[in-house]
């Protein structure tokens, strides 16, 4: 008797995003009977907390980096495919990653957010964010061409504006940022220079609500504001910014309207989601809110599409405390882990309950020594905090040899205070050098910087 050869076709999985919720539903459904396909326009999964660190010197990019492929590479029912998706086609159940197309029985889409200016979009070429290694990188050449550039400068007007650094935000992103390069400047540099003194360097953080990190519990909000001031960053709440461009920033508190000559704005204030909301809600008719992001039902999948889940930062979900989750990394690994479980439920005819988001707390750091935790069922600030921001932080890198590297380069830093990641990279190295015209007196600047 010739046995029997199960021809049912495997379950297709597609995954449109490598992050966080992407990347853990695909090693949640590791050893499923579904053939999962992972797209990512990058071929890497970012830990994006830590991405500060970049952009301040005190880590490289492959430090907080770990290649897709290596991530899943024991995934035997996994395959990476480096692409952009450019269109779904709900019908016939496909993406198009280029000209290729992709066939899906569920779609996860996990491609996240990035930062708003909040309809001012021009400001983005006077104050970058911070999402990408990208962003990381141009932020650390910005930082560190102004001390570079106030060291050439004979000017104390100028000088002082290249030693000016605003920071728009004041949640943990803006928080973290502030508190890094205060250190930079007070304790990191203060040896490198000859000509300028770095602990004169003035570090602005602007809030436009009243206390920085608002998430958190207020006592902690004070506590933070305190530690940054100890680091001698002035922190200026209830600011708004009200425009920027030509090395100023207009600022507003109450009636009063305030300008800020600086070289450096960096920015922390905001989000919204990737194009690819766009798309679904033009493929499939499902609403989104003022951010772009898709509302999704309780159980993450889009109305009327009950195989289409969005997970992570680009996901709208209102069905907990009835005020959508935050767009932070634990939100994103439980609704991936969720959607995979719920997966190979559905599979074997069977249900889940709706996704409950399990918060396990905020935390943020402020600089050495100093950062504030909250877990809900205790509250923690000062040295301690600051230990288990560490712990928790290196505990979530994806591959051990980052855990290694990270927690040798922390111990380092912490000893030396040196941060050896402070390379100036990029597309402008080498600071535009004025020219005097032929009066001698009017000095001007290259319209192109000067490259190397």
């Amino acid at each position: 008797m010739v046995d029997q050869v199960d021809k049912t076709p495997v379950h297709q999985v597609v995954i449109i995003g490598g992050g966080f919720g992407g990347l853990y539903a695909a090693k949640s459904m590791a050893k499923a009977n579904v053939q999962i396909t992972l797209i990512d326009k990058r071929n890497f999964h970012l830990f994006q907390p830590l991405l500060y660190q970049v952009a301040t010197g005190a880590l490289s990019p492959a430090d907080i980096s770990s290649p897709l492929r290596s991530v899943l590479s024991k995934s035997k029912n996994t395959k990476v495919l480096l692409g952009e998706v450019n269109d779904i086609d709900t019908n016939a159940q496909s993406v198009m990653v280029g000209e290729e197309t992709v066939p899906y029985d569920t779609l996860i889409v996990a491609t996240g957010a990035k930062h708003s200016y909040f309809g001012k979009d021009n400001w983005e070429e006077f104050a970058p964010g911070l999402k990408t290694v990208e962003d990381a990188i141009e932020m650390r050449r910005r930082i560190f061409m102004a001390f570079e550039g106030a060291e050439k400068e004979s000017d104390p007007v100028k000088r002082q504006a290249l030693l000016t650094f605003v920071i728009v935000g004041g949640g943990p992103t803006g928080v973290e940022l502030a508190g890094a390069i205060a250190e930079l400047a007070t304790k990191t540099l203060k040896e490198d220079f000859r000509n300028i003194d770095t602990s004169e360097t003035r570090v602005l953080l602007l809030e436009g609500l009243d206390r920085v990190l608002p998430p958190f519990a207020p006592e902690l909000s004070h506590t933070a504001e305190a530690s940054l001031k100890a680091l001698g960053v002035d922190v200026q709440t209830k600011t708004l910014v009200t425009h920027i461009e030509n090395d100023i920033v207009t600022i507003k508190q109450g009636d009063e309207v305030k300008e800020i000559a600086t070289k450096t704005v960096l920015w922390a204030a905001g989000v919204k989601a990737s194009p690819m909301g766009k798309v679904l809600t033009e493929k499939t008719g499902v609403e989104s809110d003022r951010a772009g992001r898709v509302i999704v039902e309780p159980d993450l999948s889009i109305k009327g599409f009950p195989n289409i889940f969005v997970v992570g930062d680009l996901a709208n979900f209102a069905h907990q405390n009835d005020k959508p989750l935050p767009g932070v990394a634990p939100v994103a690994m439980q609704e991936g882990e969720y959607v995979a479980k719920l997966i190979q439920k559905r599979l074997k005819g069977e249900t889940l309950p709706q996704f409950e988001y399990v918060d396990r707390g905020s935390l943020a750091m402020i600089g050495q020594h100093a950062a504030v935790v909250d877990l809900g069922f205790i509250k923690l600030r000062g040295f301690f905090a600051w230990f288990v921001w560490l712990f928790i932080h290196i505990y979530f890198l994806i591959e051990f040899d980052n855990k290694l590297v990270v927690m040798i380069q922390w111990l380092w830093s912490y000893f030396t205070r040196n941060r050896g990641a402070r390379l100036i990279t990029g597309k402008e190295v080498i600071a535009p050098v004025p020219i005097v015209n032929s009066d001698n007196q009017t000095p001007v600047i290259p319209k192109k910087p000067l490259n190397v």
